[in-house]
Order: structure tokens, then C-alpha cells, then sequence
């Protein structure tokens, strides 16, 4: 407790680490405080009473995501979402897309100002369709006032929701300029741990006593865990080159330095999770939007299965999912023939491996062989709130126990307090851990990167 209050007050003394902690905090209060401003023409107690149930569905998954505005009809009910759309767009691109990767791998500084730009043009389109969507939600729960124009309504609404969006993208760009942290990361991270504590209170009102105690050690648990495959990687050894040292007949040859490639066991990230989670929902969305409420295709109990984050149908196909994701994301993400031709040009190579095609070969046979522990593991975490709950756990709370909640939790909170580490290093100050550092992560993994 000690060193944890050195720490605190180590970080106090270092002005600029205190002054962006500060500017963090300020942002990230102002976003709240626009989860809570409520559209015009809305009645938030009509809408609260609709959604009352929307807790495992695709529409409890976003509210989760915005810290409740979705369901509070806030100006920032859409978040940061369309722009975490838009990103994954492009970097899907990137991998399809010829312009896209030239912009990404030739082109340096210009290219990324170029990508910058167009990602936020299409989070402002992709807004204005979901802006619009999100309006026709509304209206179907019977939350708008009968007295205002439907026009008026619509088209003020979906500039609010639009102009919110890209406010919500600019507060996260200023936290990340000058603030700590990966701006956008945090106020998807923010929103999420928002629900937290009223959870957390629920939980502790229902299950109070031992089973608190043994609920809240599991989810520790688990948090280590999922630290520990987050942080793993498995160290390809390289070799440099020898050189020469000396001129003429006193030259002699110097063993090249050591190093190593780190593969990440989880290099796709979350990722995989949302993409599996999004087909998930997909079905039931549809088909409760084409036909209907009440109809016999929405209430058939496999799309209500499918719905349902706690069947058993969806969890066995949403683990498939994740596994098959993962690898796809994965061999996306790592390229062999990139390692090998980086070698080449550094004059390095892998002990006992040749280099150029047996090189490349060498590195996706441990790609494989790794991302297949790790994508069993991002499974099961993608699947553990529903064994949460099927265990008596609150859906709210359960939501902490895996998925895409506690694995954006983590690389966040890593990702922040690596940030903050430097800085007292940089000023002769111990680090935030006894023992070893903090690895970078550079935002959410796989997400980070389009921030």
C-alpha cells in the first residue's frame, strides 16, 4: 500500500503527466454528461420503460457500449460507434484494396492523413444511415411526442445524432493529443464500465455474503487470465549478420547482435468477437425488422435462440465463430512473406532456418501453432458470461465475466498505465509494477491501429 501511495504521488509531481491525467478526466466527463442530454421530442420515461428488457439482445449491446445513451435517446445515443464501423472498414480495405494499400505501407505520414480523412467521411455517412435507423427504433417504442412534426423530428435528430458522433470522435482524438490513453479506446472503455457499479450493486443486494466473495474472486480470476493471453507472445530468435571491425589486416569479424520477432498468441485482438457477435444478431435483427413483431418468424424459438446470448445454440456457434475469426484476422494481420523480406534487409536471419521461402514457412507454421490455443481461449472468454448467468449472476454484471466488455477493459487499462510508466521512467521514478514492464499495445488490438 505503500509503494502504491509513492506511486500516486510520484505521478502528481510530474507536471505534464498530471496536467494530461487531469484533461483525460475533463473529457471524459463532458462525454458522460452527453449521455445523459436528451433528444428533442423524446420522453425518455416512455423509452426507459420499452427497453426495460433489453439486456442480451443486439440493442443491450450497444446501450452497454454507450454507457446508456442509446437507450436514454442521448445526443451521443450512436457513441463512437460509427466511427469504429468506419475504421474497421477501411482496414479491411487495406487488405483488399489496392489504393488502400498503397495509402497504408508506401505512401508514410500523407498516407495516414489521407486514410484519416476518409474514415471520418465515412463515419459521417454511415452516422446518417444509422442516424436514421436509430430514429425509426425510437419511434417504434413509442417514445416520441405526438405533438412535433415528424419532419422536424427527423431532420433535427439525425444532425444531433450526427454532429454528436463526430463530437464523440473529437473529444477522442483531443485525449489522445493531450490527454493519456487512446482517446477513442477510452470513451468506448468509459461507456462500458459505466454500468459497472450499479451491476455490481444489484449483484451484491441479491447474492450478499460468501457468494459475493467467491463471484467477485472468479471475475479476478478470469481478468488475470485474460491479462496473461493479451500480453503473450512467442519469441521468434534472429540473428544479425557478423560485421567486420578494424581496417586491413587487423579486421576481424564480430558476432552479429541477438534479438527477437514477438507473435502475439492473441494478435487479432477483440476483433474476431465482434465480427462473430455481429452475425450473431443478424438473423434475429432482420427478421424482427422485415417481419414484424409478434410474427411466427420472429418468435420462432431458433431466431429467439440466436438472440439469445445465453442458449445454448448461440454459445456453440458463437465459439465456432470466434475460433474461425480469429485465424482469419489473424493471417490478415501477420504476414510471413513481410518478416522474411524485413530480414533480408536487415541482413538477419532464424537460426537454422534458411532464409526467404523457408523462413516465411518457419513463421506461419508458429503463427499457426499459437493462434490455435489462442483462439480456444478468446472463445471461452466469449462465451463465459453465459455460464455466468446460467450460475445465478446478473446479466448486467455477468457481461463482466468475458467477451468484448473485459477484453476492451483490459487493452485499455494496459495500454493506459504502460503510457503512464513511461513517464516515470522517463523521470527516474519506479514503475507501476515491481517486477518487469508494461508492454505497449497501442489501443485495442486490431482496433487501435485505425484510431
Amino acid at each position: 500500500m505503500k509503494r502504491f501511495i509513492t506511486t500516486i504521488q510520484n505521478i502528481w509531481k510530474i507536471e505534464e503527466l498530471r496536467d494530461r491525467i487531469l484533461f483525460t478526466l475533463l473529457i471524459l466527463m463532458v462525454y458522460r454528461f452527453g449521455c445523459f442530454v436528451v433528444l428533442p421530442g423524446v420522453n425518455p420515461a416512455v423509452l426507459e420503460a420499452a427497453t426495460s428488457s433489453n439486456t442480451g439482445d443486439l440493442f443491450g449491446l450497444i446501450n452497454a457500449f454507450t454507457g446508456g445513451a442509446f437507450n436514454n435517446a442521448a445526443v451521443f445515443a450512436l457513441g463512437i460507434m460509427p466511427y469504429i464501423t468506419a475504421s474497421i472498414i477501411i482496414q479491411l480495405a487495406g487488405f483488399a484494396v489496392p489504393y488502400f494499400q498503397r495509402l497504408q505501407q508506401r505512401e508514410g505520414e500523407s498516407g495516414r492523413k489521407k486514410i484519416t480523412q476518409i474514415t471520418r467521411l465515412l463515419t459521417v455517412a454511415i452516422t446518417l444511415v444509422q442516424g436514421g435507423g436509430y430514429l425509426t427504433w425510437v419511434k417504434s417504442q413509442g417514445a416520441v411526442d405526438p405533438g412535433i412534426s415528424d419532419a422536424v423530428f427527423w431532420f433535427c435528430n439525425v444532425i444531433i445524432l450526427s454532429t454528436g458522433t463526430i463530437l464523440a470522435m473529437w473529444l477522442g482524438e483531443k485525449i489522445t493529443d493531450k490527454g493519456i490513453g487512446n482517446g477513442i479506446s477510452l470513451l468506448i472503455m468509459i461507456g462500458i464500465i459505466a454500468t459497472l457499479p450499479g451491476a455490481l450493486v444489484f449483484e451484491i443486494s441479491k447474492n450478499f455474503g460468501l457468494l459475493i466473495i467467491v463471484e467477485l474472486a472468479a471475475l479476478f480470476m478470469v481478468v488475470l487470465a485474460t491479462v496473461m493471453i493479451v500480453q503473450a507472445v512467442r519469441r521468434i530468435p534472429i540473428q544479425f549478420a557478423k560485421r567486420m571491425v578494424g581496417r586491413g589486416a587487423s579486421a576481424m569479424p564480430v558476432a552479429g547482435n541477438r534479438d527477437y520477432i514477438p507473435i502475439k498468441v492473441n494478435a487479432s485482438g477483440v476483433m474476431p468477437i465482434i465480427f462473430a457477435q455481429a452475425l450473431m444478431f443478424l438473423p434475429a435483427s432482420v427478421a424482427q425488422f422485415a417481419a414484424g413483431e409478434g410474427s411466427a418468424l420472429t418468435t420462432s424459438s431458433w431466431f429467439m435462440a440466436l438472440n439469445d446470448f445465453t442458449s445454448p445454440l448461440y454459445n456453440v456457434i458463437y465459439f465456432i465463430l470466434v475460433v474461425v475469426f480469429t485465424y482469419i484476422y489473424t493471417a490478415l494481420l501477420v504476414n510471413p512473406q513481410q518478416y522474411s523480406e524485413y530480414l533480408k534487409r536487415q541482413n538477419a536471419f532464424i537460426p537454422g532456418i534458411k532464409p526467404g521461402v523457408q523462413t516465411a514457412e518457419f513463421i506461419d507454421s508458429v503463427t499457426t501453432r499459437i493462434t490455435l490455443p489462442g483462439s480456444i481461449f478468446l472463445g471461452l472468454i466469449a462465451i463465459l458470461p453465459a455460464f455466468a448467468a446460467a450460475l445465478g449472476i446478473n446479466i448486467s454484471f455477468a457481461m463482466f465475466f468475458g467477451g468484448t466488455s473485459l477484453l476492451i477493459l483490459v487493452a485499455v487499462v494496459l495500454d493506459t498505465l504502460q503510457q503512464i510508466e513511461s513517464y516515470l521512467l522517463m523521470r527516474k521514478y519506479d514503475g507501476l509494477v515491481k517486477s518487469g514492464r508494461l508492454k505497449a499495445r497501442g489501443g485495442i488490438q486490431g482496433i487501435g491501429a485505425s484510431m
